[in-house]
C-alpha cells in the first residue's frame, strides 16, 4: 500500500524585483509594501499562503528590502504606544502581521529571474514539495485556489500550476499551457509556451502566480540554460518537468475561475483597491456611495 504523501508547510515567495513600473514610489519602497486599500500587498500574500496552513515562508529578497522584514516582525514602541492609547483594534493589527507564520529571509543577490529566485530556496525547502505565491497576483480568500491545488499535490503527486482563462488575444502577456483534462478543472500539462504569439498560442489558458513544486524542480532548474531576456525562467523548467515526469513532473494544472487582483501593472493596481475598498463592510457603504456620485457627476465631465 503506498504511503500518503506529507501534507506540505513550505512557501515561497520571490519578493527581489526592482518594481521599475511604480518608479519613482519605489525607489526607497519596496513595491511588495505598497497598500491596497490599508494592507501592504504582500501580506495578502502570506496571508493566502497561512490559510492554506503552510507556516513557513521563505521570502526571497534583495537590495532595499528591509522594510518587509520590519513589517513581519514586532514593533514594540508601537504596540507599547497603541496599548497605553487604548487603541486594542489598531494594536490587533499591527500584532496580526508578525503572528501569521515562521518567515524566513534569503537574498536572490542578482536578479537572475524567477527561476534563479526558486533556486535560491533549494537549501531551505531540501526534499520536500513546497508553495510558490507571486506577489503581483491577489487571490481573494473566498476562492481558495492553493488549497485545491495543494489538494491535488497530494492526490497526484507531481508539480502544479494555476490557470486561467483570459482572451486569446491577451495570451501574449502570459505564459500558456498545453492541456489535457484530468478532472473537473484539473488538467495534466503537456507543454508550456512563454508569451506566445495569439496565432501560435497552444490555448488561452493562461500561467497566474501560484505553484505547487515537486522538490526535483531544483535539479531541473540547475540544468536549464537562462532562456527568455537572459534570465532563467521557471517557465523552461516547468515545461521540461511536463514532458519528462522522471524528475519533478508530470505537471499538472488547476484552473481558476475565481475573483483576483492583479497588482502588477499602475492601472490594474488601482482597479484591484477600488474592488477591495467596494466591499470592506468598514469602508465600502461611504466609498460605493461617494464613487457612485463621482462617476455620475465628474467622469462626465473628465470625458
Amino acid at each position: 500500500m503506498t504511503s500518503p504523501r506529507p501534507r506540505i508547510s513550505k512557501a515561497v515567495i520571490p519578493a527581489a524585483g526592482l518594481g521599475t513600473r511604480f518608479l519613482p514610489a519605489t525607489k526607497a519602497t519596496p513595491k511588495e509594501m505598497l497598500p491596497v486599500v490599508d494592507q501592504p500587498a504582500i501580506q495578502y500574500v502570506v496571508e493566502e499562503a497561512t490559510a492554506a496552513g503552510l507556516t513557513d515562508v521563505l521570502m526571497i529578497t534583495g537590495r532595499n528590502k528591509r522594510p518587509l522584514e520590519d513589517h513581519f516582525d514586532r514593533n514594540y514602541e508601537l504596540e507599547d504606544a497603541l496599548r497605553r492609547k487604548g487603541d486594542d483594534e489598531r494594536l490587533s493589527r499591527v500584532q496580526q502581521s508578525t503572528a501569521l507564520c515562521t518567515m524566513h529571509y534569503v537574498r536572490q543577490g542578482d536578479p537572475k529571474g524567477l527561476g534563479h529566485a526558486v533556486l535560491c530556496a533549494a537549501p531551505h525547502v531540501g526534499d520536500q514539495a513546497f508553495a510558490v505565491l507571486l506577489g503581483d497576483d491577489l487571490i481573494d480568500p473566498r476562492d481558495p485556489l492553493l488549497t485545491k491545488m495543494i489538494d491535488v499535490q497530494a492526490e497526484l503527486g507531481g508539480s502544479v500550476i494555476a490557470l486561467m482563462e483570459v482572451d486569446p488575444q491577451q495570451i501574449h502577456l502570459y505564459g500558456a499551457a498545453s492541456v489535457a483534462p484530468v478532472s473537473d478543472g484539473v488538467f495534466r500539462v503537456s507543454g508550456l509556451v512563454e508569451k506566445p504569439d495569439p496565432a501560435d498560442a497552444p490555448s488561452n489558458l493562461a500561467i497566474i502566480g501560484r505553484y505547487v513544486l515537486d522538490p526535483g524542480v531544483f535539479e531541473v532548474l540547475g540544468k536549464t540554460p537562462p532562456g527568455r531576456g537572459g534570465e532563467l525562467q521557471l517557465t523552461d523548467a516547468l515545461q521540461t518537468m511536463a514532458q519528462d515526469s522522471g524528475t519533478g513532473g508530470p505537471v499538472y494544472g488547476v484552473v481558476f475561475k475565481g475573483r483576483r487582483y492583479d497588482t502588477g501593472d499602475r492601472g490594474d493596481y488601482l482597479r484591484s483597491i477600488v474592488r477591495l475598498a467596494c466591499e470592506r463592510p468598514d469602508l465600502g457603504p461611504e466609498f460605493r456611495t461617494w464613487l457612485r456620485q463621482y462617476v455620475s457627476e465628474e467622469m462626465p465631465r473628465l470625458d
